[in-house]
Order: C-alpha cells, then sequence, then structure tokens
C-alpha cells in the first residue's frame, strides 16, 4: 500500500513514511493510491466484529505486513485501547423516538480523538524503538486534540511533544487536562490568539523541509492519516450497530451524522463510504460554516473572522481535511486538488467546479447550527432520556430533532457521532440549563500543578517554535552520547 500527495508533487511513501509526515513536502496530504473495495462477504464477515475488531481490519488493510506484521498490528491495538473506561470502547446508547448516539468518548481524555491517537502513538513507538530513532511532535489543538496526543505519548522514551493551545479559547477542563500533564517530554505554550493563528507558526515551521528532516518533526494532528485510518472503524461500528439486517439486497442504507470542525472525521467517513460502506452522510457544523456552505453552494471560502460558540471545538475556519476531500471527489486527481487548494490559499476564496460540487451533494448533506440551537438540543435531549450531551454531540443531534419535527418519516436508520462527554463542558450544560455531572478524574485536575509556557502577541511564535525544537534535538543527542558511554 502507497501513500501519495493530494497535490501530486511529493513523491510517493508507505505508510511508515505517511506516519511520520505532517503535510507532503508541496504541502498537500497523503491519500492511499489505491482505495480497496470491500464486497459484501467481507461487511458481512465483520459485522460480529466488536470496535477494536474492525480497527484491526482496516488497519491491515492499509498497513503492509512487511512493516507491521499482523500479529504485531494487533498487540499494538490492544494495547492502545487498555486505558479505556468501557468495555466495548465504543458504546452505542439508544435513546427514545430512533436516536442513537455513539459514545466515541470512553477514553482517557473523554474525547474521541483518544481512539485514533492512541492506536497513532503506537504505532510511531514500534518504528522508533525499532530504529533507535526520536521525533518531536507539533501540535496546534483547539481543545480535545492536544490533551489526547499529550496522553498517547506522555513519559515515550523516544519521543517529545509540543502543543500550542489558544489561550482562552479552550474551556478550563481542556486546557487542565494539558497543562497538568508535568513529564520531561512534554511541553505545553499558551497562544494568544485563536485556533487559526496557531496553526500559523506550526505550518511555516513545517513548509522548512531541511529543518523538519534534520529534527525529525511531525505533527499529530488530523492531517496525519493513521488518525483518518483509525477513524473510519467509527463508521464501519455505527453502521453495524444500526443496520436493521445485512439480509436485504442490496445492503441497508444507515445515515451517519458526523460533527466536524477540521474535516478529519468527515474525511474518515467518505473514504468509508468510497470503499463499500453503505452509508449517507450528514455533515453538522456550528455557526463556524465553510464545510456547509461547500455542501450547500460550492462555496469555499472564509469568514471574515472565526466565531467563538460552545461547541469550541469545532471553531475553524480552515477545514484542511476538505483537501482529502476534494481529491477523491475530482476522482484522485492531484492537478486539480493543486489548483483549487493554490488558488484558496492565494485568495482565501474558492468557488467548487460545478461537476466536484454536484458529486459532493451526491456524497453528503450538511446543516449549520446555532448556539441557541445547541443549548435547545442539550435541553431536549434530557428531558426525553435524562442523557446529558457535550454541545458538539449536540450540534449531531440537532439534526435528528429537526428531521423527526418535520415528520419525514424514513426507514433509514440515523447514527449521530458523539465525539465528547458532556463533562468536559460544564460551562455548555450550565448555559443549557441543566446541571453537569463531572467525574472524580475531571475535579482532581483542579488541584494539580501547571505548567504552560506563554506566546504572547508581538512574541515571534515561529522562532520561539523552532528554539524549543532545536533544544530538544540537542538533549536527544546529550541522551544518546550518554547511553552509548
Amino acid at each position: 500500500m502507497w501513500y501519495v500527495s493530494t497535490r501530486g508533487m511529493a513523491p510517493r511513501v508507505d505508510f511508515e513514511g505517511a506516519l511520520f509526515s505532517g503535510y507532503a513536502s508541496d504541502g498537500g496530504l497523503f491519500m492511499p493510491e489505491e482505495l480497496p473495495q470491500l464486497d459484501r462477504e467481507t461487511l458481512c464477515q465483520w459485522s460480529a466484529l466488536s470496535y477494536p475488531g474492525l480497527v484491526k481490519e482496516l488497519c491491515a488493510l492499509f498497513i503492509g505486513s512487511e512493516l507491521i506484521p499482523k500479529d504485531d498490528l494487533n498487540d499494538l491495538i490492544d494495547r492502545a485501547f487498555s486505558r479505556f473506561r468501557h468495555r466495548e470502547v465504543v458504546h452505542l446508547s439508544r435513546l427514545r423516538n430512533g436516536l442513537n448516539v455513539l459514545e466515541l468518548w470512553h477514553g482517557v481524555t473523554y474525547a474521541f480523538k483518544d481512539l485514533s491517537l492512541s492506536c497513532t502513538a503506537q504505532f510511531l513507538q514500534y518504528f522508533l524503538e525499532k530504529k533507535e530513532k526520536h521525533v518531536t511532535v507539533v501540535v496546534g489543538t483547539f481543545g480535545d486534540t492536544g490533551s489526547a496526543a499529550i496522553e498517547s505519548v506522555q513519559g515515550a522514551k523516544n519521543v517529545d511533544i509540543i502543543v500550542l493551545l489558544p489561550k482562552g479559547h479552550c474551556t478550563k477542563i481542556q486546557e487542565l487536562q494539558m497543562t497538568t500533564v508535568l513529564r520531561e517530554n512534554v511541553h505545553v505554550f499558551g497562544v494568544e490568539g485563536n485556533s487559526d493563528e496557531l496553526d500559523e507558526p506550526i505550518k511555516a515551521v513545517f513548509a522548512d523541509t531541511v529543518f523538519v528532516k534534520k529534527h525529525n518533526l511531525m505533527s499529530l494532528n488530523s492531517i496525519n492519516w493513521s488518525r483518518i485510518l483509525v477513524q473510519m472503524a467509527h463508521y464501519f461500528f455505527a453502521y453495524f450497530q444500526c443496520a436493521p439486517s445485512l439480509d436485504t439486497h442490496p445492503l441497508p442504507l444507515v445515515e451517519v451524522v458526523v460533527p466536524t470542525g477540521a474535516a478529519g472525521n468527515l474525511a474518515a467517513g467518505y473514504i468509508a463510504q468510497k470503499i463499500g460502506l453503505p452509508i449517507r452522510l450528514v455533515v453538522a457544523v456550528n455557526r463556524n460554516d465553510i464545510i456547509h456552505r461547500t455542501v450547500q453552494q460550492g462555496d469555499f471560502s472564509l469568514s471574515e473572522a472565526v466565531k467563538s460558540t460552545l461547541a469550541s471545538a469545532m471553531d475553524i475556519q480552515v477545514p484542511y481535511n476538505m483537501e482529502r476531500v476534494f481529491w477523491l471527489l475530482s476522482g484522485s486527481d492531484s492537478q486539480v486538488t493543486r489548483a483549487l487548494m493554490e488558488q484558496f490559499e492565494r485568495t482565501q476564496s474558492l468557488n467548487l467546479p460545478k461537476e466536484l460540487h454536484s458529486k459532493l451533494l451526491e456524497a453528503m448533506t450538511s446543516e449549520s447550527v446555532s448556539d441557541e440551537a445547541i443549548t435547545q438540543t442539550m435541553g431536549r435531549c434530557w428531558d426525553e432520556n435524562q442523557y446529558l450531551l457535550c454541545p458538539h454531540s449536540a450540534v449531531a443531534v440537532n439534526y435528528h430533532y429537526q428531521q423527526m419535527d418535520r415528520q419525514q418519516p424514513s426507514s433509514t436508520p440515523r447514527c449521530c457521532l458523539a465525539p465528547a462527554s458532556a463533562a468536559k463542558f460544564p460551562e455548555a450544560v450550565l448555559a443549557a440549563g441543566l446541571t453537569p455531572e463531572t467525574p472524580v478524574e475531571i475535579v482532581a485536575l483542579e488541584h494539580k500543578e501547571t505548567h504552560c509556557t506563554p506566546m504572547r502577541r508581538g512574541d515571534p511564535w515561529m522562532l520561539m517554535l523552532r528554539d524549543t525544537v532545536e533544544d530538544l534535538s540537542r538533549r536527544w543527542k546529550g541522551h544518546v552520547l550518554n547511553a552509548s558511554w
């Protein structure tokens, strides 16, 4: 299995190469050169598998056994999920009036990113230990990515992690989950800026390919293919849990509602659809609606500013994984994708060609949800089910309630993805007029020591980032020299 850049100007790589890369050297994102096609028989066999079992099968399809033999791969995935609180790892809650909520948040940090990052970290350490190499991971986070990435690698001897978080734009709990991990290999910076602004120094550092290679830099944001790969399992698990029967011809459809910001989870769902899973995708976003405008009107252009919403992890203007979606829509045409993305980067505005837009509309539909609708949805779900939704999950469930209220009966089952636990968002729960339920692990964060280096407006953010990377490289070389004496 080979991976190519969506922009077609970078050399192809194997899974290990894609894993250790952020952006490809031409600014694109890595995608499988060819997508496998799953037949009915395979889907029927997979329908009996647990969530970890589905992750194992999907990873085996996209990771060559010459890189990670099947037994090793299975062990790594079992290890990745060993700290999850739910025995199923992922759990489907069947609520009133056909509402199915897929809980993706039973990991250490109570968010769906624990699923893909715990696996990705195991794959990383597998290759690093074999080669006695070191990497520095750089992550820009809008909330949950940073804490999940930190938890997945904290204490690892071959990995240092640098996290940039937007000060005041995450919830208090999200921030504490990052700043209270006082491990030697964890380095957290609090940036005086929004999520898009903190991406700029990271992208600038990764654009210096000589520097990236010299210091073994990599990213664990959802630009990393490994995260997309693991997230595909959400859709297979949702499908097998919600499909009424696999005895019909053709196989039944299931509608999956995906709340998204940077579109990583959406890209995973679209790939699952492309390789043969019979799902209909609904993209749900908050008031930062670039994906909604793209689906509805073909308008992939920036708004004037990022809007702060209750679903803060989705307060994103530039959903970089849409590049993967455009590449797939264009029939893997890197020339078309490169031209589209270069125009967007130049003008921050893009109208999708008609043919591409009509294919996008065939693949998915979308909705944009206000804060008012988020709190109403959280309140209604509690009233009907005594079930607390996080604001991001409410963005998805809002679509279900809209369809119900329009009294449009549908025989198609629907599954709403729930990316985080309500426990992480007590402010939003209170805004909905409800009472937060806070687990003891989260209460304990308040009393822990914190560490966070400020990046103030006017500071040279890119230089600060480069200096930190160089310092970590020197430290690793010193460690290697001491070990060899």
